[in-house]
């Protein structure tokens, strides 16, 4: 039985937490997969929503480690993000895409969509397979309906710029699962972080 991920585990640095997601399992209600590829945002980091401060959309990065922050993006998309660090720290995890495993049909039913790929690969689209709205802002990531099992085997992780953004694009924050066919895209830079 793999090895649940508490708050301890992102009680740690954005830029550790990030590549440690790489393999470990998400299911929400019971449907998910395994995280393939994923951003860090650290509170420094101009394209942090949290880089300005606390506002009531992003109240949820100025707490605790461990839990949920859902932002809507471009007005349409829900996006999921892993707060990280010691609270008041303000950093989090985008997670951008996994690889389905569990919930198919009810993935694809809510995506309309019968390609396992591109049920999930792209932060909206993760949301939208796994059913998380803005409902689920602020909740614990170890307590239902979330679920998060830590890897059970080695990965070759990758990392590169992050990709949908306009500032600090340089940062080789996103992480990735080597030879993935279920990332959101490929990467420009093939190496370890």
């Amino acid at each position: 039985m793999p090895r649940r991920l508490t708050k301890a585990f992102f009680r740690r640095s954005v830029h550790e937490v990030a590549p440690d997601l790489i393999g470990a399992t998400l299911l929400f209600n019971g449907v998910g997969g395994r995280l393939v590829e994923v951003e860090a945002y650290h509170h420094t980091d101009p394209a942090a929503h949290s880089y300005r401060g606390p506002t009531a959309r992003n109240a949820v990065m100025f707490g605790p480690p461990g839990y949920v922050y859902l932002y809507r993006s471009y007005g349409i998309h829900w996006c999921l993000n892993m707060v990280c660090e010691p609270k008041g720290s303000a950093s989090a995890v985008l997670i951008r895409a996994l690889e389905p495993t569990d919930g198919l049909a009810v993935m694809r039913r809510r995506r309309g969509l019968t390609d396992l790929r591109l049920l999930c690969a792209g932060p909206g689209r993760v949301c939208e397979a796994l059913g998380i709205t803005a409902a689920h802002n602020g909740l614990a990531l170890d307590e239902p309906p979330f679920e998060l099992f830590a890897r059970t085997d080695e990965v070759e992780v990758i990392a590169g710029p992050r990709i949908g953004i306009t500032k600090a694009t340089e940062k080789p924050w996103r992480y990735g699962l080597k030879d993935s066919a279920f990332l959101s895209k490929l990467f420009r830079v093939n190496a370890k972080p």
